[in-house]
């Protein structure tokens, strides 16, 4: 009896400390995600992330947030896209051109995420990248490495390997890859396996949307493989990324139309319900229905209207985040343009005729 007296006086000493070390993780702001796989959780997407409103020239056709990278991943957004161009031998960040709007180097912007990373080591980053100018994985490679950006990005078992088998949030943070990276299109190299063909992987909803109405559909636009069948790709083990942001049909210049990112209706666009035609509530449990499963992840425009974090954390069935930082609706108070180049109504027209054939368009 003493024996097992003194047996039961030592199990807290034994249990307590992997009790105290769930308890003190919070993976992507929230305990309860912490043993969920990474391809069952939802994740709140900034649509071309870096390009931002620029209050310094009053109007930036193509920017699609008030607030930078780091300040989106702050307030909650995991999953993080850009378009890369080649300019004078130069990956940079470019929406549809680099006259239009330049958010600076790819590799600039890898190393504001791995900083960030390195700051908040409980949360797992997703970055899809748009090959606008078809680049290289040797040449996207090059830029991860410079960024530093390499050690911790995760790489499937193999190309085949559905991401419906892939770890937990707590296990990818244990093995310290918690960046993962989407590219489309890419040819899968053995050299670079962390650089991930996003149609391998992910399907997306339809982008073209130009009304309220057309933010309703849930089908699978891309890949065009499965010929708009959403069963068969959710068969095949892809991950549902579905596009929630609408467009502007603001300008037609020489018979081309120039699509803008719409801030007017965003509120109600990314809005948790409520009697807005399209709002992004509505949308996620629509899609919800149609997928048998949450969405992976909501695309959305203007991230902080809505709130559209609020529809995410509903979807995950978490309430209260730790560490998160809250961010008011509407732009800022005071908004800087440092790094970032972007172009008025009348510089566009200018560069437009400048530029004759080319076709200025929004490219997701």
């Amino acid at each position: 009896m003493p024996s097992m007296w003194r047996l039961l006086t030592f199990l807290p000493l034994l249990i307590s400390p992997a009790l105290s070390q769930d308890s003190g993780q919070a993976c992507n702001n929230f305990p309860a995600l912490c043993d969920r796989s990474y391809s069952n959780i939802t994740q709140l997407g900034a649509h071309n992330s870096p390009f931002l409103r620029d209050g310094q020239d009053g109007l930036t056709l193509s920017g699609n947030h008030y607030y930078n990278t780091t300040v989106q991943l702050d307030a909650g957004v995991r999953l993080v896209t850009a378009q890369v161009h080649r300019n004078n031998g130069t990956l940079r960040l470019c929406h549809s051109n680099c006259q239009l709007l330049d958010a600076g180097t790819l590799r600039e912007w890898l190393t504001e995420i791995r900083t960030w990373l390195t700051a908040n080591a409980n949360s797992v980053v997703t970055v899809l990248l748009v090959n606008a100018d078809d680049v290289s994985p040797t040449d996207l490679a090059a830029e991860y490495s410079a960024a530093n950006a390499v050690t911790i990005s995760y790489a499937p078992p193999s190309s085949s390997t559905p991401p419906t088998t892939w770890p937990t949030l707590r296990e990818l943070i244990a093995n310290q890859t918690r960046l993962l990276t989407f590219v489309a299109d890419v040819t899968p190299s053995p050299s670079a396996p962390y650089l991930m063909n996003e149609y391998t992987y992910l399907f997306e909803s339809p982008f073209q949307n130009t009304q309220p109405a057309d933010l309703n559909r849930c089908g699978v636009s891309r890949p065009t493989s499965f010929g708009g069948n959403t069963a068969t790709a959710l068969q095949n083990g892809l991950l549902p990324l579905t596009n929630h942001f609408l467009y502007n049909n603001s300008l037609s210049l020489f018979g081309r139309t120039i699509n803008q990112p719409n801030e007017a209706y965003a509120n109600i666009t990314n809005a948790p319900g409520g009697p807005g035609v399209g709002n992004l509530g509505d949308k996620a449990d629509q899609c919800t229905r149609e997928y048998g499963r949450a969405p992976w992840a909501l695309l959305v425009d203007f991230f902080n209207e809505g709130p559209a974090i609020q529809t995410v954390d509903r979807l995950n069935g978490v309430a209260v985040p730790i560490g998160r930082v809250n961010l008011e609706e509407g732009p800022p108070a005071q908004r800087a343009g440092a790094g970032r180049t972007g172009v008025g109504i009348g510089a566009l027209v200018a560069a437009l005729v400048g530029w004759g054939t080319m076709v200025a368009v929004m490219v997701v």
